[in-house]
């Protein structure tokens, strides 16, 4: 029967360069594969034939002879390219075109098993913890106490997973290799050894608190050192304070993300604290003075001048939020407080203050720059669109 064009087999177009080729042959490879077609009797043969194809056309010099005078390149008498016959890497031979992707059908289909000498003792995992603080305390600096639930090393064996801290063996079955070897047809696949499950070493006398992990669970208090000037996000690394090892393996850390909860009275923006401070209508017409707080609990007296409108903004020095971290740099200053006023109305009026109100209503002058030149601007729209 007449062999198939390899450009077909593959999928591709004779004008497709090494990249769609290399793509093509990873996509066939792993939908042939003989551990995805076990009960297809035709998927060996399909394998191998892909496997011959992208073997020829991957070489620049074999793919050459091969678009020039088709399969009889590589047939003995055929064009006189016995140079590429079957023992250069014909349907006999695909070991070189399969590594090419090995890595990728063996992660999928042999599970990837590790030597057993990374697997024996293996570094805990790093673990997360999420905490809140208050803005006062992000201004401070605290000392939290926080509960971690994970493991710790096993005082009964020091971490080793043996009765007796005794050190584990050799495994019989993988001799330390942490891997074993099986031929699936024509190729050897390497799984992980079924006896020690990759680790390379048996404990022949398991802990009894800590059924041979080396560890056991069980929740801690740390005390953490928030540092003054924190902000939401900053992150917390706590060397060696994560999930223990596994059989004596060192542990992981303890990462902390600080979130800093809102406040009723102040809004930060980096250093900055914002607060607005309602003001009387008299005040902020007349002037005078107003008290405010500040994050440090004390007290600042900020001057109203006359004429205030709401939104007026007024700026108090060093009265901020402080530099996470200290140093001589001028940006290492702390940061600014700003007072925005808000104009408050009068309500619940008396009688008497009404009375006085449309008094003030019918002497006053030009005394609201805002509103008339608003209303200028209103009455000029309307000539606009009137023609007038």
């Amino acid at each position: 029967m007449a062999k198939r064009c390899y450009y077909e087999t593959l999928g591709v177009s004779r004008g497709a360069d090494g990249d769609e080729i290399k793509k093509a042959y990873r996509r066939k490879a792993k939908e042939l594969h003989p551990d995805r077609n076990g009960s297809d009797p035709e998927s060996e043969a399909r394998f191998k034939e892909v496997n011959e194809a992208y073997d020829c056309l991957k070489d620049s010099q074999k793919k050459a002879a091969y678009d020039r005078f088709g399969h009889a390149a590589f047939e003995g008498g055929g064009g006189g390219f016995g140079g590429f016959g079957r023992g250069g890497g014909g349907q006999g031979d695909f070991g070189s075109a399969f590594a090419d992707i090995f890595e990728d059908l063996f992660g999928e289909f042999g599970g990837r098993a590790s030597g057993g000498g990374r697997n024996r003792p293996s570094r805990g995992q790093d673990l997360r913890y999420n905490l809140s603080v208050t803005l006062e305390e992000a201004f401070e600096g605290a000392q939290k106490t926080i509960n971690i639930p994970g493991s710790v090393a096993c005082a009964e064996c020091n971490g080793t997973g043996a009765e007796g801290a005794v050190e584990p063996v050799t495994c019989p079955t993988c001799s330390g290799m942490g891997k074993v070897r099986a031929t699936q047809g024509f190729f050897t696949v390497e799984r992980t050894c079924p006896t020690c499950n990759g680790q390379g070493q048996m404990i022949k006398n398991p802990c009894q608190a800590c059924h041979g992990q080396g560890r056991v669970e069980q929740k801690r208090a740390l005390q953490v050192s928030i540092p003054a000037g924190v902000e939401t996000g900053t992150r917390i690394r706590l060397a060696g304070e994560g999930e223990a090892g596994l059989r004596g393996g060192p542990s992981g850390d303890l990462y902390i993300f600080v979130s800093v909860k809102e406040h009723e009275i102040f809004l930060r923006d980096g250093r900055t604290l914002a607060c607005q401070v309602p003001v009387g209508m008299t005040t902020a017409a007349l002037g005078g003075e107003v008290e405010v707080p500040t994050i440090d609990g004390g007290r600042s007296r900020v001057r109203v001048p006359a004429g205030s409108q709401t939104g007026r903004q007024m700026r108090l020095r060093g009265k901020g939020m402080p530099p996470l971290r200290h140093g001589p740099r001028a940006n290492d200053e702390p940061g600014d407080m700003m007072i925005e006023l808000v104009v408050e109305t009068p309500v619940n009026l008396t009688a008497r203050q009404r009375e006085l109100l449309r008094e003030f209503d019918e002497i006053q002058a030009d005394n609201s720059p805002q509103s008339t030149g608003f209303f200028d601007k209103v009455r000029n729209f309307w000539d606009d669109m009137t023609g007038t």
